[in-house]
C-alpha cells in the first residue's frame, strides 16, 4: 500500500507550482515527436497510479515510449531527416561579405522585398536563408560588387540534416535507460555536477524542461524557488528559477540585489535555452561546495528564465525548427508572430516593419504588443516596486555570432552613462570565455550588431537590416536602471548557425558559466557587497550538503518505489523481468 508521504511528494513533482505546459489549441503533436515526450492520449485502462508515474519516468528520467510500461503506441525518438528535407530541402544559407554602405543598403532592401530570413549579421558579413530558386532574383537586385561576394554555408541537404541532428537521438543500446540512469537528471554528489548529466546531452523540449525545473526546486528547497513570470499568448506559463540565499544577520540590506538571466526570446535559438539551464544547474548544485558560487548566491538573487518565448519554443519543436518569433496573431492572418526583442517600450520603432507582419523582425503596431515581452517587463517592474528588488545585472542569451553586446541597441549616436564600466566588464567576459574554451567573443555596442556598422574608411555608422529600437537590453538598462546589462550571442560563427550540434551544449555552458561567475564577482565588487561581511562558508557548506543528501535519499526512495510498483503491475506482460534484471 502506498504511503502518504510518497503520494504527496509524487504529486508535488507533477502538480506543485503552476509551471505546467499548456498545449496550443491549434497544435497537434506529430507522429514523429520525440520518444520521451508525454503522450497526449492515455491508454483506455491505465490505472490512476500508472497515469501518475508514467509522466514522471518519461518526462524527467528519459524513458522512451517503448521502454515505459504503459501499452501505448511507440513514437520515434528523432525527427526523420526526410521530413526536414521535405520542408527545408530546397533552401540554402548564403553568407554575403559587406564592405560599404551601398552594399548594406542594397542587401537590406532586397531581403525585405523578397521576404528573406536574415539569420545573422556583424560588421563584416550577413547570413541569409532562402530558397535556392530565389537566388537569381536576389542577385538581380544587388550591386555588381555583391554578385560574387557570397559563399554557401549550407546547401539543401546539409540544412535539412543539420535541422534533424539537433533533435534528440533515440536511446541507443549503450545508453539504455536502466533504473540507475533514471537518477541522472538529479544532483550527483561527489562528482562534477554537469559531467555526464543526461539532461545536457541533448536539447530538451519544454515538456521536459518544466518538470526538470520543478525537480530542482523540490530538491534544493534551501536556495531554489520555482516562480512564474506570466502567461504567454497561447496560455503557457513562463517559468523561472529564483536562486539565492538571503543573509540572516542584522546587516541584511532592505533591498535584494538581483541578476536576471534570460534565454529563448527567439524560439529557434535552442542553445540559449540550454545555456541558461546549464548555468542555473551549476549554481544550484555548486552552493555549499564551491566557495565562489556560495558567495555569489549569498550576494545576489539570480533569476533564470530559460524559455522567455514558450509558445514559439514549442512550435519550433513540433512544427518548424527555424521559427523565430512568438505565436501571436497579427493583422495578416497567415503571418503570425512578433519579434519579442523589438517589442519593449524604450525607443520602440515599429514603423519599418509595420506593413510587413511576415518579417522576422516584425515589432507589432505598438510598444509592448508582444505579450511575452509585456509579461517580463510587468513582472520586473512589480518586483522593483513591491518586492524590494533591485536589478543590478541583466544577461540575455541569444545565438549566434559570438558577441558580447552592451547598450545602446537603438542608436550608435547615444552613449550610455556607464560606458567605461560596460566596456571593462565586456572585455573581462570575453577574456573569461577565451580562457575557458578558447573561443573568441567580440565585445561591442549592440547598435553595431543590430542597426549599424562602422564604415572603416570614413568613421561613420550607416543603417543596417532592422531597427534596434524596442530591445530588452535597452529597456532594462535605461528604464529599469540596470547598471550592467548585456546581450550575449553564443556559438558559433556561422558553420551551423542556429543549428549548433548537441555536442556544443556542455562546452558552451562551461564557458558561459565562467563568464557569469566573472560577471557576478565584478558586480559584487562594484557594489562593495563583500566588505565587512561575516561569512561562515564551512558551516554553510555542511548544512547544505546534509540537506541535499537527505533530499537525494528521499528522491531515490520515491523512484525506487515507483519502479517497484511498475514491476508488480507488469509481470503479467513480460516486461517486469527486464527491469528487475537491470536493477541487479
Amino acid at each position: 500500500m502506498r504511503t502518504q508521504p510518497l503520494l504527496l511528494l509524487t504529486a508535488s513533482v507533477l502538480f506543485a507550482t503552476p509551471a505546467i505546459a499548456v498545449p496550443s489549441h491549434e497544435i497537434t503533436r506529430p507522429q514523429h515527436q520525440l520518444s520521451h515526450l508525454v503522450s497526449q492520449t492515455h491508454a483506455p485502462h491505465t490505472s490512476l497510479w500508472r497515469s501518475i508515474t508514467d509522466p514522471i519516468i518519461r518526462n524527467i528520467w528519459r524513458v522512451s515510449q517503448d521502454e515505459s510500461l504503459s501499452s501505448r503506441p511507440k513514437e520515434h525518438g528523432k525527427k526523420d531527416s526526410s521530413a526536414q528535407l521535405a520542408r527545408h530541402g530546397h533552401e540554402i544559407v548564403l553568407r554575403f561579405n559587406i564592405t560599404t554602405s551601398v552594399e548594406s543598403k542594397a542587401l537590406s532592401e532586397a531581403a525585405d522585398t523578397l521576404f528573406l530570413d536574415v539569420w545573422e549579421y556583424t560588421d563584416d558579413w550577413v547570413d541569409i536563408r532562402l530558397s535556392k530558386d530565389i537566388v537569381p532574383s536576389l542577385l538581380g537586385l544587388l550591386p555588381a560588387s555583391l554578385q560574387r561576394a557570397h559563399t554557401p554555408l549550407m546547401q539543401e541537404r546539409e540544412l535539412a540534416q543539420a535541422i534533424a541532428d539537433t533533435y534528440p537521438s533515440p536511446v541507443s543500446d549503450n545508453l539504455a535507460p536502466t533504473p540507475e540512469r533514471y537518477h541522472s537528471f538529479g544532483p550527483q554528489l561527489g562528482s562534477k555536477q554537469t559531467e555526464g548529466n543526461l539532461f545536457f546531452a541533448d536539447y530538451q523540449p519544454l515538456s521536459v524542461i518544466q518538470p526538470w525545473m520543478r525537480l530542482m526546486a523540490s530538491l534544493f528547497t534551501s536556495h531554489v524557488r520555482l516562480i512564474n513570470i506570466g502567461i504567454s499568448y497561447e496560455g503557457r506559463d513562463i517559468p523561472a528559477l529564483k536562486v539565492g540565499v538571503h543573509p540572516t544577520n542584522n546587516r541584511a540590506p532592505t533591498t535584494r540585489k538581483t541578476i536576471l538571466v534570460t534565454g529563448g526570446v527567439h524560439a529557434r535559438e535552442w542553445i540559449s535555452t540550454s545555456t541558461v539551464n546549464y548555468i542555473a544547474y551549476a549554481l544550484i548544485t555548486g552552493y555549499g561546495k564551491d566557495g565562489t558560487i556560495t558567495q555569489l548566491l549569498e550576494d545576489f538573487d539570480w533569476v533564470f528564465v530559460p524559455t522567455s518565448n514558450p509558445d514559439g519554443y514549442v512550435y519550433s519543436w513540433e512544427t518548424d525548427r527555424l521559427w523565430r518569433k512568438n505565436r501571436q496573431q497579427t493583422h495578416l492572418r497567415f503571418c503570425r508572430g512578433l519579434d519579442l526583442d523589438r517589442s519593449f517600450g524604450f525607443e520602440w520603432d515599429g514603423v519599418s516593419t509595420h506593413t510587413n507582419p511576415c518579417s522576422e523582425s516584425f515589432a507589432g503596431d505598438d510598444a509592448f504588443e508582444g505579450i511575452e515581452a509585456k509579461r517580463l517587463a510587468d513582472w520586473a517592474l512589480n518586483e522593483t516596486e513591491n518586492s524590494n528588488v533591485e536589478f543590478v545585472g541583466f544577461l540575455d542569451f541569444h545565438s549566434y555570432s559570438q558577441q558580447i553586446l552592451y547598450p545602446y541597441s537603438y542608436s550608435c549616436d547615444a552613449d550610455p552613462p556607464s560606458l567605461e564600466n560596460l566596456q571593462e566588464l565586456a572585455a573581462g567576459l570575453a577574456k573569461s570565455i577565451r580562457q575557458s574554451g578558447g573561443h573568441y567573443y567580440r565585445s561591442a555596442p549592440a547598435c553595431e550588431g543590430n542597426v549599424g556598422v562602422a564604415e572603416k574608411d570614413k568613421g561613420k555608422v550607416f543603417p543596417r537590416f532592422e531597427s534596434g529600437g524596442g530591445s530588452a537590453l535597452d529597456w532594462f538598462y535605461h528604464e529599469l536602471k540596470v547598471r550592467f546589462a548585456y546581450q550575449i550571442k553564443l556559438r558559433d560563427r556561422g558553420s551551423y548557425g542556429f543549428l549548433l550540434p548537441r555536442e556544443h551544449i556542455v562546452p558552451t555552458g562551461k564557458e558561459m558559466l565562467d563568464a557569469v561567475i566573472h560577471f557576478g564577482k565584478y558586480v559584487s565588487t562594484q557594489y562593495e557587497l563583500n566588505e565587512h561581511k561575516e561569512v561562515e562558508p564551512a558551516a554553510s557548506s555542511k548544512a547544505v550538503l546534509e540537506d541535499e543528501m537527505d533530499s537525494r535519499a528521499g528522491f531515490e526512495a520515491v523512484i525506487d518505489e515507483i519502479i517497484d510498483e511498475e514491476l508488480d503491475q507488469t509481470d503479467e506482460t513480460g516486461t517486469g523481468w527486464e527491469l528487475r534484471r537491470r536493477r541487479r
